[in-house]
């Protein structure tokens, strides 16, 4: 599938789809402390995503070689990487954990995460979350009209790399729009290759995975669960972003 340039009416219905992923994040954020089950965050945000006229998209969504994903959001504890499944496990003091929804709306998707500190955590682990956003900010801030795809990754890895942080190579963010993932392929770490011009119209995410260790990764039994394979942290945050004319315009946001 080529990259899509989105027309005026489709660059709307995205921004009303990412504003309510935002707005979702920001209504579970309270409800992410000690003691409370991934599965209630699941619940919590099936059952916020329905109220407000939407559908969970990673419920039910297939992957090649996978079963459906089983719940409505992804709940990443610790050294999973991403596409953790909401269960009875339960979060304890010091844990931190990335949500990531999706939401659909009238055709449209809206796809963000945070990671989320679970009461009070080790300054190692406060660190590194706080640093995976800034990498993430740094991957925005390369994107304008002109530049090129693999100057995202460039400016994620030119600062991560200090922090001796290791950056997943296995995922990366993914163009967005009526389809929940299509292109372009959009990799956090400077692969030495510029790929395609971005350009006005242009939606996709960026959501870098750093952890403390290895950037190698192991995929579960049950063909979603990622973990680090040294069992080291890892943490994520993800936009979804629009190229602009003048440069790049946020669209999981709230204010």
């Amino acid at each position: 599938m080529a990259i899509q340039i989105k027309t005026k009416e489709e660059i709307a219905g995205m921004r009303k789809a990412c504003r309510l992923a935002a707005e979702l994040l920001n209504y579970i954020e309270p409800f992410v402390v000690p003691g409370v089950s991934t599965e209630e965050l699941d619940r919590l945000c099936a059952t916020w995503t329905e109220e407000h006229g939407a559908i969970s998209a990673p419920l039910g969504y297939k992957q090649e070689g996978t079963f459906p994903f089983p719940k409505s959001i992804c709940t990443s504890i610790n050294d999973v990487v991403c596409h953790g499944i909401p269960s009875a496990e339960i979060l304890c003091e010091g844990d931190i954990v990335n949500l990531d929804v999706t939401v659909k709306l009238h055709g449209f998707h809206g796809d963000t995460s945070r990671t989320f500190l679970v009461g009070k955590v080790s300054e190692e682990a406060s660190l590194l979350v706080s640093r995976t956003k800034t990498a993430m900010e740094r991957g925005i801030a390369a994107v304008k009209p002109g530049a090129y795809i693999g100057d995202i990754g460039k400016a994620i890895e030119a600062y991560v790399e200090k922090f001796g942080y290791g950056i997943v190579t296995d995922f990366g963010g993914h163009g967005i729009g009526r389809v929940f993932h299509e292109e372009p392929f959009i990799p956090h770490y400077d692969t030495g290759i510029r790929g395609a011009m971005l350009k006005p119209g242009m939606i996709f995410t960026v959501e870098p995975m750093i952890t403390l260790g290895t950037d190698d990764v192991v995929i579960e039994d049950d063909g979603w669960t990622a973990r680090t394979i040294d069992g080291s942290l890892t943490a994520q945050f993800e936009h979804t972003v629009l190229v602009t004319e003048k440069g790049v315009e946020i669209l999981t946001k709230t204010s």
